[in-house]
């Protein structure tokens, strides 16, 4: 079966319906650019406090968002229709995270924007952006093929959303406490030095491994949601 635009189009346009009357998930995309506007004002400009901004927005719009968005799915038993459906899962998967993909996208633009934050080099930036909501999609649609409900769906994100924005803070404690040097290889802190060398003028060869890391964990977690998403389909 080719894949269609059209069903990927229909699924998109359904989705924002039911985002934009959703207000108690939708208001979540504002957060990130009011706490930029307010770290510009106070002058903050530290790549850390930017990238700070940058990974709550990750783990608030992509991946609370797409969890919802799922969560929601299956709460009103549409999510099996959708499976039944003449649409293939990479359709109906591609379809349920473009909304949340553009969503991240523009919170982060308006983000650097209010933060005053212009990389050196734009374009390894925007590939660890990309590669960062990619992922982030990847986790929101796991959880959110586990929840049952959108309430629970709201509950069963914030651990992440708490590890992922803080991750900075986890790895100040390796040298306290040695296990969490793992916590070194999250994609929240290889965007960070990512960044950071970015910063140092390097160039997309010295960034390759941080960037692999990321793409890794985007194959690990895709592979978790699209295994799950089918268990789901013969239940």
């Amino acid at each position: 079966m080719t894949f269609s635009w059209r069903r990927v189009n229909a699924i998109l346009k359904k989705d924002y319906k039911d985002f934009s009357r959703n207000y108690a998930v939708s208001i979540v995309i504002f957060l990130p650019p009011i706490l930029a506007a307010l770290y510009g004002r106070m002058g903050i400009d530290s790549i850390e406090a930017h990238y700070t901004i940058f990974n709550m927005a990750f783990a608030m719009v992509a991946a609370f968002v797409q969890c919802c968005l799922i969560a929601e799915e299956k709460e009103k038993n549409t999510l099996r229709g959708l499976m039944l459906s003449p649409a293939t899962t990479t359709e109906i998967l591609s379809g349920k995270s473009l909304l949340s993909f553009f969503s991240t996208i523009l919170v982060i633009a308006l983000s650097a924007f209010f933060l005053d934050y212009y990389p050196k080099s734009i374009g390894i930036t925007a590939v660890a952006i990309i590669l960062s909501t990619l992922f982030y999609l990847g986790l929101g649609t796991l959880l959110g093929l586990y929840a049952k409900s959108v309430m629970e769906a709201s509950v069963l994100i914030v651990p992440f959303i708490v590890i992922f924005s803080a991750g900075t803070f986890i790895t100040s404690l390796a040298k306290t406490y040695p296990i969490l040097k793992v916590a070194e290889y999250l994609p929240n802190i290889q965007l960070l030095e990512i960044a950071t060398k970015v910063e140092n003028n390097a160039g997309f060869a010295d960034v390759l491994f941080n960037l692999g890391i990321i793409f890794i964990w985007i194959i690990m977690i895709s592979a978790l949601a699209v295994i799950v998403f089918r268990k789901r389909m013969v239940d």
